[in-house]
């Protein structure tokens, strides 16, 4: 089920979220409310998420989907089609039922008032004409067939929209979760490098809220800012950890010996070779360095590429929020080995 969110929710709209789709799994699991009334909650789900087709979805199928004269119109087809409300007929052309909710759970009410509507007539066969009773008989049978075979229909179209709804609840759930307890880590991790890195780069911390600022934007530009201080953030942290120096150092990397330069602009070298001078797991140096040499490579290219005019090659929000994290994972690490010195 694809997530079709274009504007990320703010906090308190997914703490909101989180608590609203474990009432509505709860509702459906209990069936202690109509499902078109858990379809109208479900609505300010997606609307909470952003999930604008969605939301569209839920209104539909608690109301009703729109009758037009001259046919359904593409996007609501399209809808339809993500409800699972689109069917192929008996001459293999499709077609969607719009009935809502509502209308299909009425339907399965009077089903008992329809079955009897449509009896055999209480007519003794001495008192009236053999074939009329017979013609009405039949016709009745068929009557009643017809009512079971529809609500049978109805029956399988309620429990599809049920299921709709509880999948959408459910992925929405733990989605939501799972990010609450991403956030809780990268939260602490972010709190234990903010006080670290404050106390041995004051200057950082600006840094630090400018990288926050940028990532709420929605310009492209903003998110390449926020991934520019990052880079400037492992800078100012080499030049304390390991200063910049005219000698070349020896790291060693898959059990092979290498020189490499420690030069102002050489930040990412001169981590490596604290990171390999302090540690003393040799897993740890290559966990810690082969991140540090991709970051640094990203960061580099993003940097020379604003350099040269481009105004930005991020793409994406999440490609600007994956490499924050990282520099905050990796600032976290090296600062651990510090402390230690």
């Amino acid at each position: 089920m694809e997530n079709t969110n274009s504007i990320p929710p703010n906090q308190k709209a997914l703490s909101e979220a989180l608590e609203l789709s474990a009432d509505i799994l709860k509702n459906l699991e209990l069936n202690d409310m109509p499902l078109q009334n858990i379809a109208l909650k479900t609505s300010r789900l997606a609307r909470l998420l952003n999930d604008f087709d969605y939301q569209k979805i839920m209104a539909y199928e608690a109301s009703g989907y729109p009758k037009f004269p001259e046919g359904t119109p593409p996007d609501i087809w399209i809808l339809a089609v993500k409800a699972g409300r689109v069917y192929q007929g008996q001459d293999l052309k499709e077609f969607m039922y719009l009935e809502s909710i509502g209308e299909l759970e009425e339907a399965l009410r009077t089903i008992d008032t329809s079955l009897a509507a449509a009896r055999d007539p209480d007519i003794s066969i001495s008192s009236a004409n053999p074939s009329q009773f017979v013609s009405a008989g039949i016709k009745n049978l068929v009557e009643r067939n017809y009512i079971r075979a529809n609500a049978s229909t109805n029956a399988k179209r309620l429990a599809s929209r049920r299921n709709l709804i509880y999948q959408y609840a459910l992925q929405r759930h733990y989605e939501l979760k799972f990010s609450g307890i991403a956030d809780d880590i990268f939260t602490r991790a972010r709190s234990k490098v903010d006080q670290r890195i404050g106390e041995l780069i004051p200057d950082a911390v600006q840094k630090f809220i400018a990288i926050y600022e940028n990532l709420q934007s929605e310009n492209p530009e903003n998110w390449s800012n926020a991934v520019h201080s990052c880079r400037r953030i492992l800078q100012d942290l080499a030049d304390i950890i390991f200063p910049p120096s005219d000698v070349c150092h020896i790291v060693k990397s898959d059990g092979k010996e290498r020189k490499i330069k420690l030069g102002k602009e050489n930040y990412i070298n001169r981590i490596v070779a604290f990171v390999q001078d302090k540690s003393n797991s040799e897993r740890f140096e290559e966990i810690v360095g082969s991140n540090l040499a991709y970051l640094g490579d990203r960061l580099d290219s993003t940097f020379q590429a604003a350099q040269k005019g481009s105004h930005s090659n991020i793409v994406s929000r999440d490609e600007a929020d994956r490499y924050v994290m990282y520099t905050y994972l990796l600032v976290g690490d090296v600062l651990t080995l510090y402390e230690k010195t």
